[in-house]
């Protein structure tokens, strides 16, 4: 017990916290980020304003209202931090956070479906396990009128961009290789990969056989695919090679299945129909050995891709990156650690919400993002990494901060009950989406400022607008206060933490400038804020 006691000091962590079950990932990630890294670099622990905006961020995504920066501030007890995480994983914004980033992760821009989206809310609502969401991906249930907007993942890239361009199958197949089991075998599709040695192109055409055989449905109201029949392996050649070979179907992570024989005339559940449209439904069901094969808890490309996205989530950086290129050739940053938290997510059932919360516990998580020596550059979790901001985390957070949110909100309303009533902010949340959103197929993973969205920021009137003067915003709220209260309320408002002494008298000073027009001057103060890098990341 001494030598624990002894351990959890050098770690920083807070003995009375945790049990002992609990204790153990989130302190084994601290020691195995310790066991290779200098700890007299390590950042210090943030304080508890930039820990309150980094969690609200990551697990409601959105900073946090006024009331709830000053609730969390003026608690005392040292267990407020793992209180706070708990609340959050279990409040009403995280489904809608997890929805949001979930389909981000997995449509990448590429275009918006009611049913899709009612798929992954009831999913992140209930909790359910990773595994089962990508089984019903893969697998789509279309009797289930909950869970069968799960299919417009494969519809949606398989409609034809251009009367004479093919439907993109080879899309499809590196998609579900990259954002399931984190590999990129898009070079692999005509030849074993040139600089990859794990990449060969049976495992391509072995999983690129099972989406030939998948068709979109025609005339659904809601996505749909059919499964056609499949007798035969995959022929294909290398153009390099080109020697004639076969592969059965191949799962990513796991191994070849087999096709069975069935005598001709038997290989139906339900035989096809040309006059009615019906395509049949074969016995056997590539798309179903796919779903269980890849969600077992024994493949470790599946497991280690999304402990190393949710990593990625919390942290800002992946302890593999590119987050889809997996291979020997390039090794995780801290091995032992991408090992752990994938063994351990499968061990949890895959449950997202399990290894989020154990990621927020830990010290290195809490580390702050200032540097103790910005003229070194740091190793990897040294501090905590930039992250940033979706376009619907930025849209939800300026509700927030220029106080829009509070003038609108009815008792017990939440902020997406506010948005639903009224039609001005569902345009500008689309708006949003448009303007700071990477264009569709690009992986939103970095900071990446633009043009489009700085000219938007100085002449679109969205902003603008919340800025405007109303009864209960933050601006008809800050116009009552001191000079001295205002810049401290503006910043707690919009950064959620308090100025610097060089912050303070610079607005002070801006403000005594324009006595004359201190409303104005207040906005032009908002503007700046909201604008600004610091409010359009998270750190």
């Amino acid at each position: 017990m001494r030598r624990l006691w002894w351990c959890l000091f050098l770690l920083g962590l807070p003995m009375g916290n945790l049990s002992a079950s609990e204790l153990s990932l989130s302190s084994e990630i601290d020691r195995l980020i310790h066991a290779n890294g200098q700890p007299e670099k390590f950042a210090s622990a943030a304080n508890d304003e930039e820990f309150l905006r980094r969690v609200y961020l990551d697990l409601a995504g959105r900073i946090p209202t006024h009331n709830e920066t000053a609730t969390f501030l003026n608690e005392k007890s040292p267990q407020k931090r793992e209180k706070l995480i708990d609340d959050l994983l279990a409040g009403p914004d995280f489904p809608r956070q997890m929805a949001e980033r979930l389909n981000i992760w997995l449509m990448e821009r590429r275009g918006e479906n009611d049913e899709w989206k009612k798929f992954l809310r009831s999913a992140c609502e209930e909790n359910q396990s990773w595994g089962e969401i990508v089984r019903r991906i893969i697998k789509p249930d279309d009797s289930n009128e909950t869970t069968r907007g799960a299919a417009f993942f494969i519809t949606q890239r398989l409609v034809s961009r251009g009367a004479m361009a093919p439907i993109d199958v080879p899309g499809l197949t590196r998609d579900v290789g990259r954002l399931f089991a984190g590999v990129d075998w898009q070079c692999a599709q005509c030849h074993d990969h040139l600089t990859v040695d794990d990449y060969y192109q049976e495992d391509f055409q072995g999983l690129h056989t099972i989406f030939e055989k998948v068709a979109t449905r025609r005339g659904s109201k809601f996505p749909a695919i059919d499964e056609i029949l499949m007798s035969a392996p995959q022929e294909f050649m290398s153009v390099f090679i080109q020697e004639p070979r076969t592969t059965p179907p191949r799962v990513p992570g796991g191994s070849e299945i087999p096709i069975p024989e069935f005598p001709k005339g038997e290989e139906y559940e339900v035989a096809p129909d040309r006059k009615k449209r019906i395509v049949g439904v074969p016995k056997f069901s590539p798309l179903r050995e796919l779903a269980n094969g890849l969600t077992t808890t024994e493949n470790k490309l599946f497991s280690r891709n999304m402990a190393n996205r949710l990593w990625w989530m919390m942290t800002g950086r992946g302890l593999v990156e590119p987050l889809d290129l997996h291979h020997t050739g390039n090794p995780a940053t801290h091995p032992e650690l991408l090992d752990l938290l994938a063994s351990e997510f499968a061990a949890h059932n895959f449950d997202i919400k399990w290894l989020l919360r154990e990621i927020g516990r830990s010290n290195t998580y809490q580390r702050s993002s200032q540097l103790p020596d910005e003229s070194e550059t740091p190793a990897p979790y040294e501090f905590a990494s930039e992250k940033r901001l979706s376009a619907e985390q930025l849209f939800w957070s300026v509700l927030i901060a220029t106080k829009e949110f509070d003038r609108l909100a009815e008792p017990g309303q939440s902020i997406e009950d506010v948005v639903a009533a009224s039609k001005d902010l569902q345009t500008l949340r689309e708006t949003f989406v448009d303007t700071f959103a990477n264009p569709p197929t690009e992986p939103e993973i970095d900071f990446e400022p633009s043009v489009k969205a700085a000219l938007y920021l100085m002449n679109g009137d969205g902003v603008h607008k919340l800025i405007a003067p109303k009864d209960g915003n933050l601006t008809h709220q800050l116009a009552k206060r001191s000079d001295a209260e205002l810049t401290d309320e503006l910043f707690l408002a919009i950064l959620v933490r308090r100025p610097t002494d060089e912050e303070r008298k610079d607005v002070q000073s801006y403000l005594a400038e324009n006595e004359v027009r201190r409303e104005s001057a207040i906005q032009n103060l908002i503007w700046a804020l909201v604008s600004g890098t610091e409010f359009c990341l998270n750190h």
